[in-house]
């Protein structure tokens, strides 16, 4: 089988279903982080820290702050790159007002659906742990009492629909402005350490003063299209880095599966590695309260950037290399990802509810929601785009 066929690319995609799986996993986790918050006795009372950890059960696992830490470094970016690899071509295709209407049908249309139906849903388990006595009433009264609207994962959506709409309006404002944001990646296939270090470098211009003067996990927006107040112009630097590889063609540049890169995949994975326990050192530095608050609130925001760039740069590498093949299975899972990704959170968090009184630990309950949360959501996908008015958003 070939790598790619017209515009879809078998590793890119492959990698994109991959990367929605961690999604689900990050979820799935997060119900048993040893530092979760105590779970809400209402909906309502701030700090409302239950947006973030819907459903806390007392059995816990050490391994997930590894693997919840090393996820939310770079997963989000890389998605954002991924997104914005095809859009030079489908501008070029379409046409910016075709685009700009696609992109509504298949990122608006969702978001407001998932922010209606899906958000509700799952957090209701979490009024449901919250409450002694639930009611189909007392959840909606606690949750029109908010004064918001919490959108969950969807948020990635509205992002998303704003960066392609600003793609847009470049393109309307200069049809060329692409191909002159290409030329930063041009010989990336040759070179990919000059690109790995102007990505770092811009993506810290981006990211450290941000996370400096926030923090690193502040939220800002007005409901329900918030983002996490240090990273918008992070994930736009990915983003357009992500327009700018696929300019040229995914396959001829840095994305080659006979480049530099693919080659020497072991030394990525291993750089990755590297940047992850450097970063993992900092933090747990900058946590200790010793030194200046400022100076560790630097350095953890830059290793931050260099773990997420050379993470990134890692599972890209892996699947330009590995992925050489078309698995039915696989293209499945590729098919239905933005739909699992737009679904899976309510399957979650009631996955998480139904286990909190079993008498199970942590490592256990953690692989069962995810492993329900990528059946459900995917069944419940495949099932859901044989309707042809859903089949042509997700």
């Amino acid at each position: 089988m070939t790598q790619s066929s017209g515009t879809y690319n078998v590793s890119m995609g492959y990698l994109r279903a991959f990367v929605t799986l961690l999604v689900l996993a990050h979820h799935s986790m997060l119900a048993y982080h040893p530092y979760a918050p105590p779970p809400p006795t209402s909906l309502v009372p701030q700090p409302r820290w239950w947006e973030a950890f819907p459903i806390v059960d007392s059995a816990r696992w050490s391994w997930a702050t590894l693997l919840v830490g090393f996820n939310d470094i770079f997963f989000m970016s890389l998605i954002f790159f991924l997104s914005g690899l095809f859009v030079w071509n489908s501008l070029l295709r379409k046409g910016a007002g075709t685009f700009a209407r696609d992109r509504w049908s298949r990122l608006g249309v969702p978001f407001f659906w998932a922010v209606a139906v899906i958000s509700p849903l799952a957090y209701s388990a979490t009024y449901a742990q919250a409450t002694a006595h639930p009611t189909l009433g007392g959840f909606a009264h606690q949750w029109l009492s908010l004064g918001e609207w919490p959108s969950g994962p969807a948020w990635f959506i509205w992002v998303l629909l704003a960066f392609d709409w600003i793609a847009t309006f470049l393109f309307w404002l200069s049809p060329k402005w692409g191909e002159y944001l290409g030329r930063f990646s041009s010989g990336a296939d040759r070179r990919p350490a000059r690109f790995f270090w102007l990505m770092v470098g811009v993506c810290a211009v981006a990211y450290v003063p941000l996370a400096v003067l926030v923090g690193p996990m502040a939220w800002t927006g007005w409901n329900p299209w918030v983002v996490q107040s240090s990273r918008p112009l992070l994930y736009f630097v990915w983003f357009i880095a992500g327009v700018g590889v696929g300019v040229w063609g995914i396959e001829r540049g840095l994305l080659a599966p006979d480049g530099k890169l693919a080659r020497r995949w072991f030394l990525w994975v291993l750089r990755a590695i590297a940047a992850f326990g450097l970063a993992s050192v900092v933090l747990i530095a900058s946590l200790s309260g010793h030194g200046a608050p400022f100076i560790w609130a630097t350095a953890s925001a830059i290793t931050f950037v260099l773990s997420c760039v050379a993470s990134c740069f890692g599972f890209l590498t892996l699947f330009v290399r590995f992925t050489r093949t078309r698995v039915r299975a696989l293209d499945s899972l590729t098919a239905n990802a933005y739909g699992m990704y737009l679904i899976h959170y309510a399957f979650v968090t009631w996955l998480q509810y139904s286990l909190l009184k079993m008498t199970l630990p942590g490592f256990a309950k953690a692989p069962l929601v995810f492993v329900g949360a990528v059946a459900l959501s995917w069944t419940t996908t495949a099932a859901l785009r044989r309707i042809p008015a859903v089949a042509r958003r997700i």
